[in-house]
């Protein structure tokens, strides 16, 4: 059976806190005030985990992780509490640095890592965007259509001209699928530019993250390390959260069943977990306890680290089998509610006062309880966590500089590609559509010229069957006429009628009377 060592005796019980490997997917919870030593944890876990082959994806949220990839130091100012606490505790301590692969949203501090629209999928990008129930409704409809027709969305460009597309059709949309409201098109379309303007951009794209690299061992068999830059992510927590569910959807969509293995396959460590939670809709918690109770059986680890328990929902807190639970500091009533809570969670020690052990551990004390043979879960009690053997604290810009120019996938995603997709397909349809109208429109202008010249061909002929000479001035139009000319053409026509001969007999006949 192989085991992490976590800590030791603290407090007069002499008791080293064992993580076993083949209970480590049973996932876990780091939690505790702010400054009580979280982040020494999860450095030492992900040691642990890459020492005996085990690769760990870990956000570095306060740049401090990235130590991992550098050897303490014998000479640093920490260097004497730790060759104490390590004496204390019965520990050999041993400098070294792990593999370590930088990964950056931003493409700033590590490899970029990129998705498609595709692979998020409505849901996820409905929380990302903050979308109300009608507009991720209209969102799922747009994702729709795109399959049907064949359009791969890869980037926020595809999704606007899919978006755009939709607006145009929504008549034939909205009887299909139901109501596409221009109103819902554009409060989207209005979210996807804030998200442009935070930098969302960078996160859709090809190539897409191989899942292969995050799993990847060195040469010595040790697990990679792959520590995500978050400290400018985590200023935009929507897509801080929502990158780390698309992981975690993705592992489990992808990975095989592999039972209960004797170590994870992979260790995920969600770090400022409660923004993942922090108004979520029901059916994205309801996905992700889903997810973190099945992926166990995919072998991935999943550890949430938070500052209180009560920061995860019931129902996941309930599958974290292995926790490490640093000082809670009890100022207010909700404090007080909390830590009781805290301490509820563990399995009882009839020596050991658990809401108080909380209270009064110190920075690097934990309570920590981890799971037995079978799924038991252990006593708790208060350890002394040990000492990194890592760096404590950052590293240089020339020492990463130096890790990303080793790392086994330099190079691989540093270019973005652009390959047609569903904004150029609309584009050439639009411009396909637009060339087709002018081209009808020149053919109706040039009928309209050929009857033209038709109707002149024949007034031309007309006018050589009568004997006019086609240069002379046209006559003057019966409406330019004089009042005088008008009346004696009117007098004229009126002498071929049977009233005008009779008005010719009158006037005659009164003029040889009067003779």
């Amino acid at each position: 059976m192989e085991t992490i060592f976590v800590g030791g005796g603290g407090a007069g019980y002499a008791v080293p806190q064992l993580l076993r490997l083949d209970q480590a997917n049973r996932h876990g919870l780091v939690a505790g005030a702010t400054g009580t030593g979280k982040t020494v944890t999860v450095q030492i876990l992900a040691e642990g985990f890459s020492a005996a082959g085990v690769p760990v994806l870990v956000p570095d949220v306060k740049g401090d992780l990235a130590g991992l990839s550098a050897p303490g130091d014998p000479a640093a100012g920490t260097h004497a509490p730790f060759a104490e606490r390590a004496r204390t505790i019965g520990l050999d301590l041993v400098y070294g640095a792990c593999p370590v692969t930088f990964w950056d949203v931003f493409g700033e501090q590590g490899h970029p890592v990129r998705t498609t629209v595709s692979e998020m999928g409505p849901l996820l990008i409905s929380r990302l965007l903050e979308l109300n129930e009608v507009q991720e409704g209209v969102l799922n409809v747009a994702f729709h259509a795109a399959d049907a027709q064949g359009w791969p969305l890869l980037d926020l460009a595809d999704l606007r001209a899919l978006l755009a597309w939709a607006g145009e059709n929504r008549a034939a949309l909205s009887l299909n699928y139901g109501n596409v409201a221009p109103a819902s098109v554009g409060a989207i379309q209005r979210r996807l530019l804030v998200l442009e303007q935070q930098g969302g951009a960078h996160l859709f794209g090809e190539p897409a993250l191989d899942l292969a690299d995050l799993m990847a061992v060195d040469a010595e068999g040790r697990g990679r390390v792959n520590v995500l830059a978050a400290d400018r992510l985590v200023r935009s927590p929507r897509l801080y959260a929502t990158f780390l569910l698309w992981l975690l959807s993705e592992l489990f969509e992808e990975l095989p069943e592999v039972g209960d293995p004797d170590r994870p396959k992979l260790v995920m460590v969600f770090d400022e977990a409660h923004l993942l939670f922090d108004d979520a809709p029901k059916a994205l918690v309801d996905k992700v306890e889903q997810v973190a109770r099945l992926i166990r059986s995919k072998g991935v680890g999943v550890w949430f680290c938070t500052q209180t328990p009560d920061d995860v929902p019931g129902d996941i807190l309930g599958q974290l089998g292995n926790r490490v639970q640093h000082a809670l500091r009890a100022f207010t009533a909700r404090d007080r509610k909390a830590l009781r809570a805290a301490a509820e969670t563990y399995r009882d020690n009839p020596r050991l006062d658990l809401a108080r052990a909380i209270m009064e551990c110190g920075t690097g004390e934990a309570v920590t309880s981890f799971l037995e043979r079978k799924g038991v879960p252990g006593m708790a009690e208060r350890t002394l966590i040990r000492p990194p053997s890592s760096r404590l604290g950052p590293i240089a810009p020339h020492e990463r500089a130096a890790v990303l120019a080793g790392s086994p996938v330099a190079g691989k995603y540093d270019a973005s590609l652009d390959r047609e997709s569903a904004a150029e397909i609309l584009a050439a349809r639009a411009r396909a559509r637009a060339a087709a109208a002018e081209g009808h429109a020149a053919g109706a202008t040039g009928a309209a010229a050929e009857k033209g010249r038709e109707f002149m061909a024949a007034r031309r002929y007309s006018g050589a069957r009568s004997g006019s000479d086609p240069s002379r001035p046209a006559r003057r139009s019966p409406r330019s006429d004089s009042v005088g000319e008008a009346f004696a053409k009117s007098f004229a026509r009126q002498l071929g009628t049977q009233t005008g001969r009779a008005v010719m007999r009158g006037v005659l006949g009164g003029l040889f009377r009067g003779r």
